[in-house]
């Protein structure tokens, strides 16, 4: 017996975490804002106070949004990237803002360039942040020499206060995501398990409760056909026309209950692979949906499955497309030389056995490649119209 937290009190908990790593990120936001404004109490030019209060305002407030977007999991895109761009921009722009407040004097603009090198690793790839890290050294190495501040000093505050902001900022947002991508890994686990046992009791209800009503029927139509007692034959025809009905109103619920949404399921699959520590890349052709999902749902479970069970994957990519014909699932991942030659045969056996008769059956073909370390999984079946 397994025994698991409520979902509320998961729910609960990663709330809490998010709130926990907001507030630690929140500390990232006040030193971007501190620091620099060391420079602008010690600036005796009215003119540069100003300047230099909007471009360190302006820079904090960008900060602090693309830090809040990224613990936001349900943020949009075109949201996210537009907190990017704006960072992007005040960045830019504090070079020639708070560049000369206080120069000579303070460091201003280099607090700045470190606030830029610990936020640019929550922003961009590993290459693209190493790239703006860069960047912001030789940035504040040349507003130093240019304004007359100290380049080396300029130099060591960027790369020793901005590692260590980098270093205090991705523990926690790594930790989030964890936590992030297990609780949407555990849903997508719970969804599937739900919509698995639904299949089973739809099957169940079909087979027994559908049999029993077709014996009654035909029990009713025997009575009905042979007895010699004419009040029985309305009786028994009543009998045979309510087991019919039943037996029709089973076969509409059943159908109904047996609904796959083949794109969701792929979707959630999606969401365990990468609750597990695998990337994944998913593609749905909408021509694609909504056609033999019922037959090719149990091919991608068992699929992902395998992946899970019997590979050291890192990338899976799954693919659903047609060309007006034929519907065609394919499941990759580069997880085949874990195992040596046992994963072909282990991947073709046990479950897909199953699997492979019923989709011949449904008039499909299914197909299991290894080329190299890449382990391909192809199901292809016939359009209904």
């Amino acid at each position: 017996m397994i025994l698991t937290a409520p979902a509320d009190r998961v729910s609960q908990r990663v709330r809490r975490a998010r709130l926990l790593s907001l507030v630690w990120l929140s500390t990232t936001v006040l030193s971007s804002l501190l620091m620099p404004g060391v420079g602008l109490l010690r600036e005796t030019r009215p003119a540069w106070i100003a300047l230099g209060a909007v471009g360190i305002a302006g820079f904090t407030l960008t900060q602090a949004g693309v830090l809040y977007e990224s613990v936001t999991p349900q943020a949009r895109t075109r949201v996210r990237r537009a907190w990017q761009v704006a960072f992007g921009v005040a960045a830019a722009l504090s070079t020639v803002l708070v560049g000369p407040v206080a120069a000579g004097g303070w460091q201003t603009w280099a607090w700045i360039g470190a606030a830029i090198v610990g936020t640019l690793p929550l922003l961009l790839r590993p290459l693209l942040a190493a790239a703006g890290m860069l960047a912001a050294c030789a940035v504040a190495v040349a507003v130093a020499a240019v304004t007359g501040g100290s380049p080396v000093q300029s130099l060591l505050i960027v790369v020793l206060a901005g590692g260590g902001l980098a270093f205090v900022n991705l523990s926690p947002v790594w930790l989030w995501n964890l936590l992030a991508d297990a609780h949407a890994g555990r849903e997508a686990v719970a969804a599937l398990a739900v919509d698995q046992e639904r299949l089973r009791f739809a099957r169940d209800v079909h087979d027994l409760l559908g049999h029993t009503l077709s014996v009654i029927a035909l029990k009713a139509e025997v009575i009905e056909r042979g007895t010699d007692a004419p009040h029985l034959r309305p009786e028994a025809a009543a009998i045979r026309r309510l087991a019919a009905s039943a037996l029709t109103e089973v076969r509409t619920a059943v159908a109904h209950s047996r609904r796959v949404d083949l794109a969701a399921e792929v979707g959630a699959l999606g969401q365990v692979l990468q609750s597990s520590g695998i990337a994944c890349t998913i593609h749905v052709d909408p021509a694609a949906a909504g056609h033999r999902d019922a037959v090719l749902a149990p091919i991608a479970r068992e699929a992902v499955t395998n992946v899970l069970r019997h590979s050291t994957a890192t990338h899976c990519a799954i693919s659903l497309t047609s060309d007006g014909t034929l519907v065609r699932l394919l499941v990759t991942n580069d997880g085949a030389g874990s195992r040596g030659g046992d994963l072909s045969g282990d991947a073709a056996s046990g479950g897909l056995d199953g699997i492979r008769e019923r989709l011949r059956e449904a008039g499909g073909r299914l197909e299991v490649v290894r080329r190299e370390d890449e382990f391909e999984l192809r199901a292809s079946v016939g359009m209904l119209a």
